[in-house]
């Protein structure tokens, strides 16, 4: 029996990984075929920073960009692409092995959302130290400000080498943190759930994981959105004084006149985005799991 046993866990080790690996090249895949139209809607990115960060009209952002001319418009396009790509990659991929580890060890009381959740909360704290530097230089990149002494993406990276790595690539990493780690939990504790009541109305399995994935957005979106608020103007500025998160923070909402609504300003505009993109993402992983296993 002992013998067996044996046998049948080295015949499962390599299927196993298969397994796993498989989870990454779904995830990378899902996301790359999302992201492929942000090189049409990246002019919207760019006039949600603009109102993140200058706390303007979405009408007076647009007529900046239009005044600045395309040449700059798509500058900062190439780190979203690029972190796009591989985030879906390690988020989905890590976050299947970690649910796999977890369900071996858990106990049967544990339910499967709650796995889900803690694995999506393990796999966003690697997210966020992996991805930090990317999104810190399409920060930078992105604000018109860094313009003229910082004018391509080499001197950037130049620029934040010298630099104090908290001050540096890793620029508001609590935050950034905070927020992937929930965004992660909540994504993936909720997507499964949501998928099921949505298949429960007769639709389709596409369209059920599209709109799994797009309420799931909107309310991960809806509910983080002031960090990613902190997270783009304690990132944009390159030099000047060092503050900590909660003196940035305290700047950010003296900004805003302490209003809510002035703090959500861009809001509608991510929360579209993300819909579409998570959706179709969701959709993509999803089907592309159905036909591996």
């Amino acid at each position: 029996m002992a013998g067996s046993s044996d046998h049948q866990k080295e015949e499962r080790g390599p299927q196993s990984t298969a397994i796993c690996l498989q989870s990454y090249l779904h995830g990378g895949t899902s996301s790359l075929l999302s992201a492929l139209p942000t090189v049409f809607v990246f002019p919207v990115y760019k006039t949600i920073f603009r109102q993140q960060i200058h706390n303007t009209s979405a009408h007076r952002a647009v007529g900046q960009l239009y005044k600045e001319g395309p040449a700059k418009l798509y500058r900062g396009v190439v780190p979203p692409l690029l972190m796009r790509t591989l985030n879906g990659t390690l988020l989905f991929g890590l976050q299947d092995t970690l649910l796999r580890h977890l369900s071996l060890s858990a106990h049967n009381a544990t339910s499967p959302a709650a796995l889900s959740a803690l694995a999506g909360f393990g796999a966003g704290i690697v997210e966020a130290v992996v991805f930090t530097p990317f999104e810190r230089v399409q920060n930078v990149l992105q604000n018109s400000q860094n313009d003229r002494h910082l004018p391509s993406l080499r001197s950037v990276l130049k620029r934040l080498t010298v630099e104090r790595i908290s001050q540096g690539y890793y620029r508001a990493f609590l935050p950034v943190t905070a927020r992937n780690t929930l965004g992660s939990a909540l994504y993936f504790g909720l997507k499964g759930p949501v998928c099921a009541v949505v298949a429960g109305q007769g639709l389709p399995p596409m369209v059920s994981s599209f709109v799994s994935g797009t309420l799931t957005s909107m309310a991960i979106s809806l509910t983080l959105y002031p960090l990613s608020v902190l997270v783009a103007n304690m990132q944009a500025q390159v030099g000047g004084e060092a503050k900590g998160v909660v003196a940035c923070w305290r700047v950010l909402w003296k900004s805003r006149n302490q209003s809510v609504g002035l703090l959500y300003r861009g809001g509608t505009l991510v929360v579209l985005r993300s819909c579409i993109t998570w959706g179709i993402t969701t959709a993509i992983y999803d089907i592309q799991q159905k036909r591996s296993s």
